[in-house]
């Protein structure tokens, strides 16, 4: 059959081209700090004294009937002192400080192209 016979529907037809284009950013920002301080003091004192006293006498007096005279001292003293003191002292510390920072920026880009065709039938018309 030809297309004189009878009519000829032509349906459409398109073709094209569809540009798309994805932009994507990402960001991160952190910061972390540490402070640790730790100080100690330690002391210690110590203290003695200490005395002795030793004190020991005799003393004789005698007189006789005919006059004579007689006399004696012994004596002995002993003395003893101490003292004693300690002292410690002792410090000790420690101190620490740590800060970091941390920071990220993605950027992602994505382009998509396609190509399209599309038609619809064509009918032809019989008389």
């Amino acid at each position: 059959m030809s297309e004189y016979d009878g009519g000829v529907d032509y349906g459409h037809i398109e073709t094209g081209e569809q540009h798309e284009s994805l932009d994507q950013l990402h960001q991160v920002d952190a910061s972390q700090e540490d402070y640790q301080s730790q100080f100690g003091v330690y002391e210690q004192d110590h203290a003695a004294a200490e005395s002795t006293s030793f004190d020991q006498g005799q003393h004789v007096e005698y007189t006789g009937a005919d006059g004579s005279h007689y006399e004696e001292s012994d004596f002995t003293s002993y003395d003893h002192s101490a003292a004693e003191t300690d002292h410690i002292f002792a410090a000790e510390g420690s101190e620490s400080y740590n800060a970091s920072e941390y920071h990220e920026l993605d950027a992602f880009q994505a382009r998509l192209d396609a190509a399209f065709a599309s038609a619809t039938e064509i009918n032809t018309v019989s008389a």
